[in-house]
């Protein structure tokens, strides 16, 4: 099963990273290797999910919404329900019990929606640790609720003022954090991205989503759904959805990339639709480059969703022709977010807000067919952003 022992899913992974951080990996890979078989781990990461963030999350009908479009099922898988409002808890609770126990006492962060930053400051201040979250100076100004939300927490989040101010620059400059403190501290990122064993490994803590997605859609249907679709940005959430799903070839893989202001314009993040190869961040895979290889911005109305690279995994995907990725425009995206307040009272993050619009798209397709949706996160965050975009009488 992919990655290979040197984190490659074909090509596409590996480490590209400075000599400082090659000892670092492996200790995390191989402490991590241990702890997936360590009985007492897996106890202890299954307890919190279940009784601190609220899992299993459920598996909703959504009628309405269902019937409004004229599509035979369509199903919600709520990760908007979870402590802190998104999936991103799932990842940073694995994490941060495996920082406590190779002895790390410091944790960095970085985050663009702020919901991996939230989701990281309440793990360190529940198990006591010292948090740092790099976010870029953009990104700030955006998300202002979530940067109060990990202040409350008790995290410092340092602005970054370097190139776009976003996503892409919050990383840097964590990794050039933790290249010079590697000994107390642990990163956690907050996507499938960056250098072996990271997306393997949040890859693994998020398919608690796909494995809890699959067991409860045979118990309400008795089969297996025709389509599963989630929103990419470096694409934690769709793989936690899609990877327990793998070997099912008769069950359809759908990723939605954000075209923000178009795919003609370089307003967008459409890493896999747009992208070429290349190294970012510690692996290689798809990643969004100018004519010179140099690394470009990326943009989205959801901040979550602006990178300019993605998984690995997910380019082995599209390589291998298991998932389709297609693209919603900014405008797509505000109206997905108004459909699924209007039809069914939920107010989505801006990130599956994506996927919601896309439904839209595919509504003849779909006619017959059951679909589950990962509805990632909740719309909180995003109200500021909404209030200048939708224009509600």
């Amino acid at each position: 099963m992919f990655p290979n022992n040197k984190g490659y899913f074909e090509e596409f992974g590996g480490r590209f990273v400075p000599e400082t951080l090659m000892f670092c990996l492996k200790q995390l890979e191989d402490e991590y290797l241990k702890a997936k078989k360590d009985k007492k781990f897996l106890r202890e990461f299954n307890y919190y999910l279940r009784e601190y963030a609220g899992r299993p999350t459920p598996l909703y009908l959504a009628e309405n919404l269902s019937r409004y479009l004229g599509i035979n099922k369509i199903y919600l898988k709520r990760e908007d329900l979870l402590h802190t409002g998104a999936h991103k808890i799932n990842n940073t609770l694995g994490q941060v019990l495996l920082a406590i126990r190779m002895g790390k006492r410091r944790i960095i962060a970085e985050t663009g929606a702020g919901q991996h930053g939230v989701a990281t400051a309440t793990v360190a201040a529940m198990f006591g640790l010292k948090c740092d979250v790099y976010m870029g100076k953009q990104d700030i100004k955006r998300q202002r609720l979530n940067v109060f939300r990990m202040k409350l927490l008790g995290a410092n989040v340092i602005p970054v003022e370097s190139g776009s101010q976003t996503l892409k620059d919050a990383i840097n400059e964590a990794i050039r954090d933790w290249v010079t403190n590697v000994r107390t501290t642990h990163y956690i990122i907050g996507s499938t991205v960056g250098p072996h064993p990271y997306p393997m490994m949040v890859r693994d803590f998020q398919s608690v989503i796909g494995r809890e997605t699959k067991e409860q859609i045979i118990k309400k249907e008795g089969r297996l759904p025709d389509y599963l679709i989630a929103c990419v940005g470096g694409g934690s959430n769709a793989m936690g959805m899609f990877s327990p799903f793998f070997k099912y070839k008769q069950v359809k893989f759908i990723g939605v990339e954000a075209a923000g202001k178009g795919l003609s314009t370089n307003r967008h993040s459409a890493t896999l639709t747009k992208g070429k190869k290349g190294v970012l961040h510690g692996a290689y895979s798809l990643v969004l480059e100018d004519r010179f290889g140099q690394i470009k911005s990326a943009y989205s109305i959801a901040p979550g969703l602006d990178y300019p690279g993605v998984g690995p995994e997910h380019a082995f995907y599209k390589k291998i022709g298991r998932a389709r990725y297609v693209t919603v425009d900014d405008k797509g995206a505000l109206e997905g977010f108004k459909l699924l307040s209007l039809t069914e009272g939920i107010i989505p993050a801006l990130e599956p807000a994506h996927v919601i619009f896309y439904l839209n798209k595919l509504k003849r397709q779909l006619k017959n067919s059951i679909v589950i949706v990962c509805l990632s996160g909740r719309g909180d965050k995003d109200l500021d952003i909404v209030v200048k975009g939708l224009k509600i009488k």
